[in-house]
């Protein structure tokens, strides 16, 4: 008799989860350990903005072509491809020796990370229907709130206790673990020998059928279709305004809190997670309301600009972050970033799914979030020379900002008649 796990989408999404903590706590134990590793290196601001600039350069090429390969390959052999990848070139920053032997393995770091969001929104895709989309999507993206938060902590005690080489190391091993659950757990439902039938009769008319979740011998995926389809470079041009927001959030707040408030690397562990666990509510909550919202009879499009709008809406908070007398008011402003960010994301990043067809998801993610990265790669080279010489104020305002302009963009270019499920 065939083993069957119940709920098994569920703990697809909690695996997704789980690889988007890793992808973002192995990102983010850099910033952590930035002042322990700058000092031993000699390295001042802008050594590390540039240090931080090689990995998001890789990670801005390799997006686009990231996605490409999740669909040559599909979602499992893609996933557990760049997850091997990007935990194995996470353990070789422990050897690094100076600045540019660590801005190498940056650069491996941002090669392979990128390959997380193409392959977990194929499979959000492959496993939940429309109305739940945003809610895998919030939940899988939740880990990076959630490895954002659990890093500063986890992280800071294995360096005080170990080094800091040691914390790189045992972050990188983590997700070889993973890798194997991964590999026994995954198919796409239609292959899937852990499914329940009747579970998969439930979703089977709802999700992308299996012509569309398994790649044919030598197709080809039309790129050049795909980038030029209003939906993909719109999202390309909102990403390329939003996401430096919370890579800012990632790589320099710990630097802000170290040089604008006087954190030393335990007061960081103790306090720098507080505004990824509002990310974490966000993601969830804002994927759970667009769906809230569909099944109250809102259109599919509709729903996703509604909860992305209020996103925007909370992130000018930010602009007082800098500003304020107190560092718990600092923090409340950057929780405010975050939670709104979350709400953002969680539905800006289901739109693909809900644009293309399921053999173009990964390939439209990776462009999408390529916009991100180039992004994220010149708004961090513009924070180090900021900086450097001046404060954070400018960039906090410039963060506040971001989300309404974006917002603006998607209502004028991205009417609701480019979306396949318009109800």
């Amino acid at each position: 008799m065939a083993l069957h796990i119940p709920s098994l989408r569920w703990i697809i999404a909690a695996m997704l989860f789980l690889a988007t903590t890793l992808n973002y706590g192995d990102r983010l134990t850099l910033s952590v350990v930035s002042p322990e590793v700058r000092r031993e290196f000699g390295m001042n601001e802008e050594d590390y903005s540039h240090v931080v600039t090689l990995f998001l350069l890789a990670y801005a090429i390799m997006y686009a072509g990231s996605g490409y390969v999740v669909d040559r390959l599909g979602t499992r052999r893609g996933f557990a491809a760049f997850i091997s990848g990007w935990s194995i070139a996470q353990m070789l920053h422990g050897l690094s020796t100076g600045k540019w032997s660590l801005a190498a393995c940056r650069f491996l770091l941002g090669l392979a990370e990128p390959g997380n969001w193409p392959a977990a929104a194929k499979a959000v895709g492959e496993w939940f229907p429309p109305h739940q989309r945003a809610l895998g999507i919030g939940i899988f993206n939740a880990g990076s709130s959630f490895g954002s938060m659990l890093a500063p902590p986890v992280v800071a005690f294995l360096t005080l206790r170990y080094g800091w080489r040691f914390a790189f190391v045992f972050t990188g091993a983590a997700g070889l673990l993973w890798l194997i659950a991964w590999l026994v757990l995954y198919q796409p439902p239609h292959k899937n020998r852990w499914l329940r039938p009747e579970e998969y009769e439930q979703i089977r008319d709802q999700v992308q059928p299996p012509s569309e979740t398994a790649p044919a011998a030598g197709a080809k995926v039309g790129w050049r279709r795909i980038l030029l389809h209003r939906g993909c470079y719109t999202l390309l041009v909102a990403r390329f305004f939003t996401d430096p927001v919370i890579y800012f959030v990632i790589f320099w707040l710990p630097e802000y809190l170290h040089r604008e408030r006087g954190f030393d690397l335990a007061m960081i562990g103790r306090y720098a997670w507080v505004p990824f666990l509002f990310g974490d509510i966000g993601y969830v909550l804002g994927g759970w309301l667009s769906g809230r919202l569909m099944r109250a009879g809102w259109p599919l499009p509709r729903a996703r600009k509604f909860v992305m709008f209020l996103g925007a809406a909370v992130m000018p908070a930010a602009i007082a972050a800098p500003l304020v007398p107190e560092v718990w008011l600092a923090i409340a402003a950057t929780c405010c970033m975050t939670l709104g960010h979350a709400f953002w994301v969680a539905n800006l990043q289901s739109l693909p799914v809900d644009l293309f067809r399921g053999g173009e998801v990964g390939t439209a993610t990776g462009f999408t979030g390529m916009g991100g990265a180039v992004g994220g790669m010149l708004a961090n080279m513009g924070t180090g020379w900021v900086v450097a010489r001046f404060s954070y104020a400018p960039i906090f305002l410039l963060a506040g900002l971001m989300h309404p302009l974006s917002m603006f963009l998607i209502w004028r270019l991205l009417p609701d008649r480019y979306f396949r499920h318009n109800q």
